[in-house]
């Protein structure tokens, strides 16, 4: 063999050891690549896998929360909104018709079937009636006897509360102003048993030109309703001065028949006090307006002048007598 082909294989046996090793060098970098690539993945697999355990530990515990709270926030706000008790009564009954015929003729002889209603923007809430009497005794002078009945009925208000408490604070209003009227003597207040839920009697003497006058006031509570009953007498021109132990039994009668009526409108008994638990029966004739809240100065101002329809004898009685607020 020639020098010069032994040179040529000599450079071609070195050229493919250099192959060789390159080959050799890549196979052992892709090796390491591929090591390092799974070392690296492995810790991002743990801190995701953390991350994500994480996650779901967070949703549980709020879903814990809310099942232990009993619901979602806006239930929790929801159930704290208060709650007012419903009105018991809903309607009144007709004002000039809560005293019968017979108790009438007794208290206003002259005026039982001439009572005058007063007026009122909603009846189901708001009513009164008058009667008014002047009995001629010739020269003895003559006999004066006014009725005024007031029925207010309150509705139950989430600001204001449920009915039967405004009721109350009413009630307690009305009995105070009985005994500060102006002019007013030997004023006595005294429980009136067995009339609503709870009654209150006041009596007492006003002197006008006119006669001594005997005012009785009865004021009672029949569940969210208030009944004000006002009852004077007078002797005129001379005539005696009524009793007015009379006048109180023929007050607290009238009363009497004044919350039955109430009662009996909105389907309960007639007699013995509604708190004893029992709820009374639906409303035979709601009011239409029965949401609002009737005004505490709504009930009709009483009026003692005789009717302007009387005889001549009558129209020489005075035209005011007691000024007792209702």
């Amino acid at each position: 063999m020639s020098e010069g082909t032994m040179q040529r294989r000599a450079q071609r046996d070195g050229q493919f050891d250099q192959r060789e090793q390159r080959d050799e060098r890549a196979r052992r970098a892709g090796g390491l690549n591929r090591l390092l690539a799974a070392a690296v993945a492995v810790p991002v697999m743990l801190i995701a896998a953390g991350c994500s355990s994480d996650s779901g530990s967070g949703s549980g515990d709020k879903a814990q929360d809310t099942a232990a709270t009993g619901g979602t926030g806006t239930d929790s706000a929801a159930s704290a909104a208060p709650s007012v008790q419903p009105a018991a009564y809903k309607t009144l009954p007709e004002a000039c018709a809560v005293v019968s015929k017979k108790t009438l003729t007794e208290l206003v002889p002259k005026g039982a079937a001439a009572g005058k209603e007063g007026t009122s923007s909603d009846t189901g809430a708001r009513a009164s009636c008058s009667w008014s009497s002047l009995a001629n005794n010739g020269v003895k002078g003559s006999q004066f006897r006014w009725l005024n009945v007031s029925l207010l009925r309150f509705e139950s208000d989430a600001t204001t509360g449920d009915g039967a408490s405004q009721a109350r604070t009413y009630y307690a209003k009305q009995v105070k102003d009985a005994q500060a009227v102006a002019g007013a003597k030997n004023t006595k207040a005294t429980p009136a048993a067995g009339t609503g839920d709870e009654a209150t009697l006041v009596r007492y003497d006003l002197k006008k030109a006119e006669g001594a006058f005997k005012q009785q006031t009865v004021v009672a509570r029949v569940e969210n309703v208030v009944v004000t009953l006002d009852y004077n007498g007078a002797g005129l021109a001379g005539d005696k001065t009524p009793a007015a132990d009379a006048l109180t039994t023929a007050a607290e009668k009238a009363a009497k028949e004044a919350v039955a009526a109430v009662r009996s409108a909105n389907g309960a008994g007639g007699g013995g006090s509604s708190d004893s638990g029992t709820a009374p029966a639906p409303s035979q004739s709601p009011s239409s307006s029965a949401k609002a809240k009737p005004s505490a100065s709504s009930s009709a101002a009483p009026s003692t002048a005789p009717s302007a329809s009387a005889s001549k004898a009558d129209a020489a009685a005075p035209k005011a007598s007691a000024s007792a607020k209702s």
